[in-house]
């Protein structure tokens, strides 16, 4: 049918990888106590995703995986990124909405 050859990956590795997770973990778990100010989010998604990085790149087998399994993933996640952006844009485009929830036009006056 075709050549196929799996990767063996070594135990070591897995354990690295699982020992960098477990260390971004208390990574995020201090970070949620500290205040990086407008920073916040930002810091708390990086971690996440470096997180996920690493779980799909080594538990997920796409570092070792085909050409096409690479090109699935980064379609999946430009694909991701066309929803949030659209997403955003949409919450963006609601200027219209009053701020103050008592005052706003949609609603209808106590009498």
């Amino acid at each position: 049918m075709g050549d196929r050859h799996d990767h063996v990956v070594p135990a070591r590795v897995y354990v690295a990888v699982f020992a960098a997770l477990m260390v971004l973990t208390a990574i995020t778990v201090w970070a949620s106590g500290q205040d990086f100010g407008p920073m916040n989010t930002a810091v708390a998604l990086a971690i996440a995703i470096t997180k996920a990085t690493l779980v799909v790149l080594f538990f997920m087998h796409v570092k070792y995986g085909t050409p096409l399994i690479k090109a699935s993933v980064i379609a999946a996640v430009v694909w991701l990124g066309f929803l949030v952006v659209i997403t955003m844009s949409d919450y963006r485009s609601r200027g219209w909405l009053s701020p103050n929830p008592k005052k706003a036009p949609y609603q209808l006056e106590d009498r």
